[in-house]
């Protein structure tokens, strides 16, 4: 798991902000996005595309002036699906002094040359924690999979 490790950080500007002087919630989802998917590219080897995002909160505003430090890595791959868990700080630019201000999960698929889902590597939880994110994908996977049968059962 620690090998897709991706870290993303940039100055929160007033153009990323709302009237507030807070961080925009589809400024940040953007971010998350592309962090997300860094983690997948690396663990793949291959361009990705997002699937879905299953979960995303929002626990505490981030200020302009502050960093905003997104940080992924692969919970789980599913064959060419790869859930991606994605822990968001922000940073006090003079102290250093960091809060957990976001949370997402978001599932990517692998790609070939031909731009057709292809297998992923599975990943090799080593930590406790690593192990609890990864079994914690798979019940998450299993939420979405009912999800979507019983959208399809209903529009069919």
């Amino acid at each position: 798991m620690s090998a897709s490790r991706s870290e993303l950080m940039e100055a929160v500007l007033p153009n990323d902000a709302n009237a507030l002087g807070t961080m925009l919630g589809g400024r940040l989802m953007h971010l998350i996005d592309i962090a997300g998917a860094l983690a997948a590219m690396r663990h793949s080897n291959s361009y990705v595309v997002t699937a879905s995002v299953d979960y995303i909160d929002f626990r505490f505003p981030i200020q302009v002036g502050e960093f905003v430090i997104l940080r992924a890595s692969v919970n789980r791959v599913f064959h060419s699906s790869m859930e991606v868990g994605v822990k968001v700080f922000a940073e006090h630019p003079l102290t250093g002094q960091q809060r957990h201000t976001s949370t997402a999960y978001l599932t990517f698929v692998a790609l070939d040359a031909n731009r057709k889902p292809h297998s992923a590597p599975e990943v090799i939880p080593e930590t406790e924690e690593e192990k609890r994110r990864y079994r914690e994908a798979g019940e998450r996977r299993n939420y979405r999979l009912t999800m979507r049968n019983k959208r399809a059962a209903e529009e069919g």
